[in-house]
């Protein structure tokens, strides 16, 4: 199987469980990788064998500035799905991270992944 992978997507949206978050909104850094057979796109030279990187960006774009959620497990599994049914995609990992959480101490960053198939949501 190959990989494809974008790092450090970054998008606004609005989610936490906060007020403040919820209204103000903050800073998501998004990765995404995507396993794929692209055998006959490197054989081929052609891109619609392959997974179109800015279709995968779109989506992920779409997936945190149009839906609302309190935890970022729900928005990576947002994604997660959205990106299995839209291309050839036989396994996915993704990685959500919101800076400047409001946590009482220091740290740069909260992370969550998870990895998915087509399979966990038939």
């Amino acid at each position: 199987m190959d990989i494809i992978r974008l790092h450090n997507m970054q998008f606004y949206g609005y989610h936490g469980v906060s007020a403040s978050e919820k209204h103000l909104g903050g800073k998501f850094e998004v990765d995404v990788e995507m396993l794929a057979d692209l055998k006959k796109a490197c054989e081929n030279d052609d891109l619609n064998a392959s997974i179109d990187y800015e279709a995968v960006y779109k989506t992920v774009d779409s997936c945190v500035k149009n839906d609302n959620f309190y935890l970022i497990e729900a928005l990576a599994n947002s994604i997660a799905k959205e990106l299995l049914n839209e291309f050839s995609i036989s396994k996915i990992i993704v990685k959500v991270r919101k800076p400047h959480v409001p946590i009482h101490g220091m740290l740069d960053t909260v992370e969550i992944e998870i990895s998915r198939t087509k399979e966990d949501y038939a």
